[in-house]
C-alpha cells in the first residue's frame, strides 16, 4: 500500500511536491488556506492584461527543477528563451549590452579591455572552483582584492540575480556556488546557452499543469483548507488539524514560511527549532507593472538603470498571452533594503520607476490601461545577506516532517529554491521508501 502524503501549503513548493509525489504512486493530500493555489506566485487579470506577481523568469533553464520535471512527470512547460542581445545596462548617460554571453562581455562598455579578460579569468576559476569564498567574510569585503571595475560588475550581477540593492553583504561562499552552477550554464562549447527563460502562461499556466498532474493521478487539493495545529508523538508528526477535519500521513510536508511553522508547532516540544528563522527579514521589492494600450517601441526588453537598481522587462515580447491584441505589459522591480523599508523610501522608489519608464519608454504615461503597483512585495522569505541563512529541508529531531520553500536551503535564489527544496524533500521520501521496500 502507497503511503500517504499530506502537504501543507499550494505555493510553488508544495505543488511541486506534490505532483512529483502523486506521479510516483503517493497518496497525497495538499492543503491550501486560500481559494487559489499559487502562494506568491499568482497571475491576476486586470482588463485584460494578466498580471504576474514578479517576473515568470528561470534562471539556468537547462538544469534547473522544472526541465527536470518535463521529464520525470510529464510536466508541460511552455518556455520563451531570453534575448541577450535586447538586455541592457542603463549607465546613466549611456546605456551598453549587458554582458550575459561573450558578444555581450566583447561589446560591453561596463568594463574596458584590460578589466574584461580580467573578469573572463575570474569566471573562469569560478568555474574551476578556484574561488570559492571565506566562511564569515561577505563578497563585498572578498572582492576587495579585484580591480574596481571588475567587483563592480560582479556585484551588479549579484544585484539582480538575488533581487537585492545591497548585494555586497551576500555571503561570499554562496556567492561562488550560485555563480559557478550559474555560468556553468553558459560555459562556452555547451548546448546549454539559455541563462535566463520566461514561463509562457505566466505562473498560472505552472500551478494550472501541478495542479492537473496531482489530481490525474488520484491526488487531493482542498483549497480553504487552514492548518491551525501539529500533533506529535516522540520524534513524529501524527497528525494536523484543519478547520473541521483531521489529517493523519506518514510523511508532512509543511511549504509554509517559519512564522507559520512557528506557530503550527506552538503546542509540541519543536517550536523553538523554527524561532530563528522567524527573526530574518526577508528580500522585499516594489513592483510596478503597466499595461499599455498600445506597444512603444524599444530597442530593449531587459534594462537594468545601474544607479537606481531598478530593471524594466518587457513581459509582453516573451510572453504575449499576457496582453490583448496590440499591447504591451512592462514590469519594473526596484530593490530595498531595510533601512529604506524603515524610512518608507517606497514612495521615492516608485517616482524613480516613472523616471525610468519616461527615459526608455517615453509615451507611456498617454498608453497606459491598467497597472499594478505593490510598494512592499516579498520575494523570497529569507533574504541571503550577513549571517541569516536558510531554513533546513529536514530537522534530525522530526523524523518525518520536511519543510520547503524560497525559505529553505536548495539551489539558486527566489523561486528556483522554492523547486530545489521541494525536489530535494520528494527525493528523500522517496529514497527512503524504496530502502524500506528493499529490506
Amino acid at each position: 500500500m502507497s503511503e500517504k502524503i499530506v502537504v501543507v501549503g499550494g505555493g510553488l513548493a508544495g505543488l511541486s511536491a506534490a505532483a512529483r509525489l502523486a506521479h510516483n504512486g503517493y497518496q497525497v493530500t495538499l492543503l491550501e488556506k486560500s481559494p487559489k493555489l499559487g502562494g506568491r506566485a499568482i497571475t491576476i487579470p486586470m482588463k485584460g492584461f494578466n498580471f504576474n506577481f514578479g517576473a515568470h523568469a528561470i534562471y539556468a533553464r537547462d538544469i534547473s527543477i522544472l526541465s527536470r520535471l518535463e521529464n520525470e512527470i510529464n510536466l508541460n512547460v511552455d518556455w520563451k528563451n531570453f534575448s541577450p542581445s535586447k538586455a541592457f545596462y542603463d549607465m546613466g548617460t549611456f546605456t551598453t549590452p549587458m554582458p550575459t554571453t561573450l558578444e555581450g562581455m566583447y561589446k560591453t562598455k561596463i568594463l574596458d579591455g584590460s578589466n574584461k579578460i580580467r573578469f573572463g579569468i575570474e569566471v573562469m576559476k569560478t568555474l574551476a572552483n578556484l574561488e570559492r569564498g571565506e566562511e564569515g567574510t561577505p563578497i563585498g569585503k572578498y572582492l576587495d582584492k579585484e580591480p574596481a571595475q571588475v567587483k563592480d560588475m560582479f556585484l551588479t550581477l549579484a544585484s539582480s540575480n538575488f533581487f537585492s540593492n545591497e548585494p555586497e553583504k551576500i555571503p561570499s561562499p554562496l556567492f561562488f556556488h550560485y555563480y559557478k552552477r550559474f555560468f556553468g550554464n553558459m560555459a562556452m562549447g555547451s548546448h546549454r546557452k539559455r541563462a535566463v527563460s520566461y514561463i509562457g502562461g505566466g505562473w498560472q499556466a505552472i500551478v494550472e499543469a501541478f495542479a492537473k498532474i496531482i489530481e490525474k493521478n488520484g491526488g487531493q487539493i482542498i483549497p480553504k483548507e487552514k492548518v491551525t495545529r501539529v500533533i506529535t508523538e516522540g520524534n513524529r508528526v501524527t497528525a494536523i488539524h484543519g478547520k473541521e477535519n483531521v489529517y493523519e500521513a506518514d510523511h508532512f510536508i509543511f511549504c509554509v514560511p517559519p512564522k507559520e511553522c512557528y506557530n503550527l508547532f506552538n503546542e509540541t516540544p519543536y517550536q523553538h527549532i523554527f524561532e530563528e528563522f522567524t527573526k530574518y527579514s526577508p528580500t522585499i521589492v516594489v513592483v510596478y507593472d503597466i499595461g499599455l494600450k498600445e506597444k512603444i517601441r524599444s530597442p530593449f526588453t531587459y534594462v537594468y538603470q545601474k544607479g537606481e537598481r531598478v530593471f524594466i522587462t518587457d513581459i509582453s515580447y516573451y510572453d504575449p498571452t499576457c496582453i490583448p491584441e496590440g499591447g504591451q505589459l512592462l514590469q519594473a522591480i526596484a530593490y530595498l533594503n531595510d533601512d529604506e523599508i524603515a524610512e518608507n523610501k517606497a514612495d521615492e522608489k516608485v517616482a524613480t520607476i516613472e523616471t525610468v519608464y519616461d527615459k526608455h519608454f517615453p509615451g507611456w504615461r498617454e498608453q497606459l490601461v491598467a497597472k499594478r503597483l505593490s510598494k512592499k512585495a516579498i520575494v523570497q522569505e529569507i533574504k541571503c545577506i550577513n549571517d541569516q541563512r536558510l531554513m533546513p529541508t529536514k530537522f534530525y529531531s522530526l523524523s518525518n516532517a520536511h519543510f520547503a520553500g524560497d525559505w529553505c536551503q536548495g539551489e539558486g535564489q527566489l523561486s528556483e529554491l522554492s523547486f530545489t527544496s521541494a525536489y530535494q524533500v520528494t527525493s528523500h521520501i522517496m529514497k527512503k521508501n524504496t530502502t524500506q521496500e528493499h529490506n
